[in-house]
C-alpha cells in the first residue's frame, strides 16, 4: 500500500512537471503567449535557478552568502568561452561551465566556510566584487566593460529558450528534493539547525557546509550559462553586489529554506518589475514598498519553511486525504 502511494506520488509530480514545461511551450508556439511575455517568463526561470542556488547555501545550509552573482558570472562567461573559443557543443559547454563554477566555489569555500555569520557574508561580498573587477580587466576574453556577445544563443527561438530553462529548473528541483531526503541532505539540515549539536553527534560540520556551498555554486553556474544563452550578451555587471542582493531578496520573500517559495518569489518579482515599467522611475519606490509590507506582515516569507506539494493539491482537488506524505515534501 505504501509502495503504491509512493509510486502514485511520483506519477503526480511527473505529470505536473510535464504540464508546467509543455503547456506554456505549446502556447508560445501557437503565439497565444507573445515573444515579449515568453522572454519575461524565461528570464524569470533563470532568476528562479539563481534563487534556488542562494536558497541552497542560505536557506538549506544556513550560511549567509551575498556573492552568488559572482558565481553566475563565472558560469556565463565560461559557457561562452567553451562554446566559442573551444568549439564545444552548447550543452557540453554549459556543463563544463557549471563544473568550473563549482571548482571556484570549492576554492572560495575552503578557507571561508570556517567563518560564520557576518564574516562569511563580507568575504562572499568581496569575492563577488573581485570577480567583477577581473572580468572587467580581462578584455581579451570577456570584452572588458563592454561585455561579450553570444551569437550562438541569439538563434534560440522563444519556445526553445523557455523549454530549455524550465526543463533545467524542474530537473534541479527534483534532484535537490531527493538529495534533501537522503542522509546527506538530512545532515546538512542538521548543521543548519544547530552546528554544535550536529558536531556532537559526529556530523562533520565543515564537510557538509562545503557540500552545500559547492552545490550552490554548481547551480549558480548553470544559471549563468542559461543566462548567457537566453540574453545573448553578458557584461561584468552581472557579478555586481546589487544582483546578489536581488537573488537574496527572492529567497527572503519566498521563505528561507523553502525551495518552491524562492521560485515563486522569483517569478512574481521578475514579472512585477516588467509590469511596473510604465511607471518609469517611480517603480523604484513601489517595488521596495511592496517588499517592506511583506516583511512587516509576513516576515517569514510567502511560504515560510513550507513547500508546495502537488500531491496534496491533487488530494484537495479530489477531496482525498493523502497518506504517508510528510510535511514540507512537495
Amino acid at each position: 500500500m505504501a509502495g503504491n502511494s509512493g509510486f502514485r506520488g511520483v506519477l503526480i509530480t511527473a505529470a505536473f512537471a510535464v504540464f508546467l514545461v509543455l503547456v506554456p511551450s505549446i502556447l508560445i508556439k501557437l503565439d497565444v503567449i507573445d515573444a515579449y511575455l515568453a522572454q519575461i517568463i524565461t528570464v524569470a526561470g533563470v532568476n528562479a535557478i539563481l534563487a534556488v542556488s542562494v536558497n541552497m547555501i542560505t536557506g538549506i545550509t544556513g550560511q549567509l552568502s551575498i556573492g552568488q552573482a559572482g558565481f553566475m558570472a563565472i558560469g556565463a562567461y565560461s559557457c561562452i568561452f567553451f562554446n566559442l573559443n573551444m568549439g564545444l557543443p552548447l550543452p557540453i559547454a554549459a556543463i563544463f561551465a557549471a563544473l568550473l563554477t563549482a571548482f571556484a566555489g570549492f576554492l572560495i569555500g575552503f578557507p571561508t566556510l570556517k567563518l560564520t555569520g557576518d564574516y562569511l557574508a563580507i568575504v562572499t561580498l568581496g569575492f563577488g566584487e573581485i570577480i567583477r573587477v577581473i572580468l572587467t580587466n580581462l578584455r581579451g576574453i570577456t570584452g572588458g566593460a563592454n561585455g561579450r556577445q553570444f551569437p550562438t544563443a541569439l538563434s534560440f527561438s522563444p519556445v526553445i529558450s523557455f523549454f530549455t530553462v524550465t526543463s533545467v529548473l524542474v530537473i534541479i528541483v527534483c534532484l535537490l528534493q531527493n538529495f534533501l531526503r537522503s542522509s546527506f541532505g538530512r545532515a546538512i539540515l542538521a548543521v543548519r539547525e544547530d552546528e554544535i549539536a550536529a558536531n556532537s553527534c559526529g556530523v562533520s560540520v565543515f564537510r557538509y557546509k562545503m557540500t552545500g556551498f559547492v552545490s550552490a555554486s554548481f547551480i549558480a553556474g548553470i544559471g549563468g550559462a542559461l543566462y548567457a544563452m537566453v540574453i545573448g550578451f553578458v557584461k561584468p555587471d552581472v557579478a555586481s553586489f546589487t544582483k546578489s542582493i536581488d537573488y537574496l531578496i527572492f529567497v527572503v520573500l519566498g521563505g528561507m529554506g523553502s525551495m518552491t517559495g524562492a521560485i515563486l518569489a522569483a517569478y512574481v518579482l521578475t514579472y512585477l518589475q516588467e509590469f511596473l515599467r510604465f511607471l518609469q522611475d517611480y517603480r523604484l519606490l513601489i517595488y521596495p514598498l511592496i517588499l517592506i509590507a511583506v516583511m512587516l506582515y509576513r516576515p517569514q516569507g510567502l511560504l515560510g519553511m513550507k513547500e508546495l506539494s502537488f500531491i496534496r493539491l491533487c488530494a484537495r482537488i479530489f477531496k482525498r486525504r493523502p497518506r504517508g506524505i510528510r510535511r514540507g515534501v512537495p
